[in-house]
Parts: C-alpha cells; sequence; structure tokens
C-alpha cells in the first residue's frame, strides 16, 4: 500500500513538473502588448503598415490605430451596416496594389433597399484617401437576401492571381441551398478585383449557376486564408453543435454541408446520418465539441521562427488560439494558446512578424503577441 502511495505521490510530482515546465516554457515564449481598447466589437484587422493599423467595429464605423494610440475620429465614407445578430461590418482586405492604388474592401450586411425585413452581405471597393473612403462601388452582393441576421461568412483574402475570394454563409435558417448552384448561401465567391466575374470560374457556364461560384458546400466561414506562395487556400466554418471544419479549397468542388456533417443540430436532431459521401471533399480537421473558430492566420514571420508555416486559429469558445502544424495537405498536431484572454474574435500577421488578436466585447482590445526577450 505505501509503495503504491509512494508511486502515486511521484507521478503526482513528474507531473507537476512537466506542467510548471511547459507554462514556463510558454511563459517564456511570448508575452502580450495591448495596441488599442475600447473598440466596440472589432472584427477586421488590415495593416497600413506596422504601426498605422485599420480596424472594422461591427457596429459600423472603421477605426484607425496610429503610433500605438486609437483614434478619436473614424474613417468617413463607410456605407451604413446592419448591426443585428452575428451582421454588422465586418470584413476588411486591402488591394495587393494598395501602395499605389489606395483600394480597400470591406463587407457588412445591410438591410435590403426593396424589403426592410430583408438583408444581405456586401462587399465594396473604395479608396482610401487621408481620414476618408471615396469611390465607393459594390463589387458583390449575395442573393438572395435573407430575413435571418446570423452567417455571412463575410472573410475575404486576395489570391496571388490577383481575384479575390469571399466567404458567404448559408444564413443559418437556408442550409439546403448550400447545396445549390442558383444562390449564393454557404458559398466561397470568386470576383475580380472590380467585380467581375473570371472566365476561368467553374461554374460560368453551368445554366442556372450563379457564376461567382469558387466552391460549395459550407455552413458558416469566417477564416479564409493562404500559404506563404499563393498554392493552397485554407478556410475554415463552424459546424452546428460539432463540426467545426477546417478545409482546404480547391476549384468547384463539394465540401458538404449539411448533407454530411460531424455535428448535430442545436436541439440534439440528427442533421444528417452521413459523414461522408462520394463526391464531397473532407475537412482536413474537425472539432466536436465546437471550439466556434473566427480568425485565421497563416504565419510566416520571422519573429517566431518555431511557427513559421503553422497555421493559428482564433476560437470564441472558450476563448483561445490553436495553432495547427502542417504537413503537405494534413493537419498534424494542435496547440492551445492564449487562453486567458477571453473570446477572441480575430488573429493577424503583423508586418513585423507579431501577431495581432481581437477581444470580442463591446469594449474590445487588440493585443500584440511578441517574444519574450
Amino acid at each position: 500500500m505505501k509503495k503504491q502511495i509512494f508511486k502515486i505521490s511521484l507521478l503526482t510530482i513528474a507531473s507537476f513538473l512537466c506542467f510548471s515546465l511547459y507554462a514556463n516554457h510558454h511563459e517564456k515564449t511570448y508575452k502580450f502588448e495591448t495596441i488599442a481598447q475600447g473598440l466596440s466589437f472589432p472584427w477586421g484587422i488590415a495593416f497600413l503598415s506596422n504601426d498605422e493599423i485599420l480596424v472594422t467595429e461591427k457596429t459600423g464605423k472603421l477605426r484607425i490605430i496610429k503610433d500605438g494610440k486609437l483614434l478619436e475620429d473614424s474613417i468617413t465614407g463607410i456605407p451604413d451596416s446592419l448591426f443585428k445578430g452575428q451582421g454588422g461590418l465586418e470584413g476588411i482586405v486591402l488591394h495587393p496594389n494598395f501602395a499605389n492604388n489606395k483600394y480597400l474592401y470591406l463587407s457588412f450586411s445591410e438591410t435590403d433597399a426593396d424589403n426592410k425585413k430583408m438583408n444581405s452581405l456586401r462587399v465594396v471597393r473604395g479608396k482610401l484617401e487621408g481620414n476618408s473612403l471615396t469611390e465607393v462601388e459594390t463589387i458583390f452582393r449575395a442573393s438572395p437576401s435573407r430575413k435571418t441576421a446570423n452567417h455571412y461568412g463575410a472573410k475575404m483574402v486576395f489570391l496571388k492571381d490577383g481575384t479575390l475570394l469571399i466567404t458567404s454563409g448559408d444564413g443559418f435558417s437556408y442550409r439546403e441551398e448550400a447545396q445549390k448552384l442558383d444562390n449564393h448561401f454557404g458559398k466561397v465567391i470568386r470576383v475580380n478585383d472590380d467585380g467581375s466575374i473570371p472566365s476561368d470560374n467553374p461554374f460560368i457556364s453551368t445554366p442556372e449557376a450563379k457564376p461567382e461560384i469558387w466552391s460549395y458546400g459550407h455552413r458558416n466561414l469566417q477564416g479564409i486564408v493562404i500559404n506563404s506562395d499563393g498554392s493552397v487556400v485554407y478556410e475554415h466554418e463552424h459546424g452546428p453543435r460539432g463540426g467545426d471544419e477546417l478545409n482546404i479549397i480547391e476549384k468547384g468542388k463539394n465540401y458538404g454541408w449539411p448533407a454530411i456533417t460531424y455535428g448535430i443540430d442545436y436541439s440534439g436532431a440528427l442533421i444528417s446520418p452521413f459523414k461522408e459521401k462520394e463526391g464531397m471533399e473532407q475537412p482536413i480537421k474537425y472539432w466536436v465539441p465546437s471550439i466556434a473558430p473566427s480568425g485565421m492566420t497563416f504565419y510566416d514571420g520571422d519573429l517566431f521562427p518555431e511557427w513559421k508555416g503553422n497555421l493559428f486559429i482564433s476560437a470564441l469558445v472558450p476563448g483561445d488560439v490553436r495553432r495547427i502544424t502542417l504537413e503537405g495537405n494534413q493537419a498534424v498536431d494542435e496547440e492551445i494558446l492564449f487562453d486567458t484572454l477571453g473570446r477572441i474574435r480575430n488573429i493577424v500577421s503583423a508586418p513585423d512578424g507579431s501577431l495581432v488578436l481581437a477581444t470580442d466585447s463591446p469594449k474590445g482590445k487588440l493585443i500584440r503577441v511578441v517574444p519574450n526577450n
């Protein structure tokens, strides 16, 4: 009996030492620096430089952080958005040639002009001139409109060929539409930088299909990034109760929702008895229970060389960041980081190689992660 107690004690001590070493390792690896606070549900982040940052507030403003200070005046000329449910002013991305043409892109939910009970996802392009957005034009509007204020997607990324990918969610109550090509529910959209349709889109010649569609069968896509050379597109999406997915997006592919899923309905009811079907893509990783993935970045910086080539996925539940190690097209390892900050709405890579997080709150913060040297 004494020997057994002694063994248990040794195991307990060993476990404690391992945990302490692990904790101390991470404590020494990085530290947090608050860039700005008092942001109203910060959502999208874009860097004009390492010290000049644009942040969308879901409540409708585009804010500027300059030299570590949140400027009181927001950018003028921003279109009105619908701040309701999961909607508001959300995504932001700069044109690859922003230094010369000053184009930036915003995605947001808006009330339907013809029917105030309906709303939709809209993407605009404008020129940032000083403190104003000018020459604003619509380059994409999801159709048909929806009654719900949920599942907009609203993330964007430019491909190396200069075309723009836009995520368009399934609207929550319209999930069956994700399997059809005559609408924008549950789709990845691809357009040229002016909103025109690329001639090599996969369904451009398919009768009754929306020509903007790049892939389909998605739920609520809130992360989309490319790797360093642009050869791989990574996307993640919220599952229902379980079944959040990390996917590699390819032209014309069907990602299964809701015909296949690793989750169940919020009521506990079965959505589909199938987890896989011929002709439908499998995620490279999924989460049960859900982590509510929000932002994502592919890390290619030099500040944390041991993280180079990894994906970082921010999560709302319970509130952390997942570092995903990749080997080829496989997700081979997952590490939970930054789990003391609450709900994390977004994570992006800064020009200097630091990571920047946005917390999901009416008094949200932007927090920079830097080495703890």
